[in-house]
């Protein structure tokens, strides 16, 4: 098969980053022909506000780049991982005109609300799901903390929800949970939604088990971009009054400064923090822990580390919330608490470290999860069924249309 994928980078890399390149490298692996349309929002910095706004709603520049791409490559199938700012929802026209199917991964919230993530103040809000026009989000400057550039992500919406976008032009859509899927069903039918969560890959994976001894060095590890609804100021006071219990940060962002420092002032001196390190040596300090901490204040989409952590056999305690309360199962493949709750986050740490025997068996159940749902082979097996639900899909659209 004939592959196109679609990918807009943003200034830092992130999660969907890393799962774009995982899925080209199954794909080439599993021998088909791809091809990347890649675009990067660092080039914005280039351009003055206007033209990025007007681009970031429909870029002509974009339309036309698709439009040869797929004269030149003939792909089978079109998809895109993420279109926001510089590739925009023109390159779906560009596919539409020219009958190819397209398949769109919703890695976030995007579509539904501004911010990309529900969560304004440090809380959950989903006052703008059922909005035409996300108005409160404008209002509140809820992008990047400014009602100009929160205006244009509305702009967005609004116009492709107007223009029918998202239900016309993308054949297939991929949600990565269930309750995921539940939140995009609000706007987008449901016959075109599929769940298919992000994987890990077998041979990455079985490089670390073979590197590293689980719980070598036994520890709590959080890892994570370090930005406020991911909930890690929380986690460094529930450590702090904790000396007993060491723990790891691995991560980067505009929390940095403020918990490096923080933790500087740690007497216990229990916590230790490293900027982001190579993807295998990352997996390496996962495997070397006692149990992963994802405090995470937001739904999240479908957290890579979570995933990775199950796969090294590591349990994970968490949120209960979003993404995370559907993919661990309490007791069994970690443990779940009331976000942001300090003193449960506390009691739960408290726990699981003085019961390794149990956290241990909880490890051999997320490791069977991992098995069962988060393979390279599982996933491939999904993806396919995805493409050939997008075709006949396209072909059922283009059949009613040609009667």
């Amino acid at each position: 098969m004939r592959i196109l994928l679609v990918h807009n980078r943003y200034q830092n890399q992130g999660g969907e980053d890393l799962v774009f390149a995982a899925e080209k490298a199954l794909l080439l692996q599993k021998g088909h022909e791809v091809h990347e349309f890649i675009a990067d929002n660092r080039q914005i910095q280039g351009l003055n506000r206007l033209t990025a706004a007007v681009q970031a709603v429909f870029s002509i520049s974009s339309y036309r780049k698709m439009n040869n791409l797929i004269n030149e490559f003939r792909p089978e199938i079109v998809h895109f991982h993420n279109t926001f700012m510089i590739i925009s929802p023109s390159a779906y026209y560009a596919c539409s005109k020219l009958g190819v199917p397209v398949v769109q991964t919703l890695h976030n919230y995007r579509i539904l609300c501004p911010a990309a993530t529900f969560i304004r103040s440090g809380k959950i809000c989903e006052v703008c799901l059922g909005e035409k026009i996300p108005w409160p989000a404008i209002l509140h400057g809820c992008w990047r903390n400014s009602r100009l550039q929160t205006l244009i992500v509305a702009m967005i919406i609004f116009i492709n929800r107007i223009l029918k976008t998202w239900s016309k032009k993308v054949d297939c859509y991929i949600a990565l949970t269930e309750f995921s899927q539940e939140k995009f069903a609000n706007i987008i039918p449901a016959d075109k939604l599929s769940v298919k969560p992000n994987f890990c890959d077998n041979n990455i994976i079985q490089t670390c088990l073979d590197t590293a001894m689980q719980n070598q060095n036994a520890y709590a590890l959080f890892m994570g971009r370090l930005v406020p609804e991911k909930g890690v100021i929380g986690l460094l006071r529930v450590f702090q009054k904790m000396s007993s219990v060491p723990l790891r940060i691995i991560g980067d962002g505009p929390l940095y400064e403020l918990v490096a420092s923080s933790i500087l002032n740690t007497p216990a001196q229990n916590i230790q923090i490293r900027r982001w390190i190579d993807h295998s040596e990352a997996l390496i300090q996962v495997r070397g822990a006692s149990f992963l901490l994802f405090p995470s204040e937001w739904y999240e989409g479908f957290p890579l580390t979570i995933a990775e952590a199950f796969a090294c056999g590591v349990p994970v305690i968490a949120s209960h919330l979003g993404a995370m309360a559907e993919i661990i199962e309490d007791g069994k493949t970690g443990l779940l608490f009331k976000p942001g709750d300090i003193e449960e986050i506390g009691a739960k740490v408290d726990w699981a470290w003085n019961h390794p025997q149990e956290m241990a068996e909880m490890g051999r159940a997320a490791r069977r999860e991992y098995e069962e749902k988060y393979t390279s082979e599982r996933n491939y097996r999904l993806l396919m069924e995805i493409y050939q639900k997008a075709i006949e899909n396209r072909r059922n659209r283009q059949n009613i249309h040609s009667k």
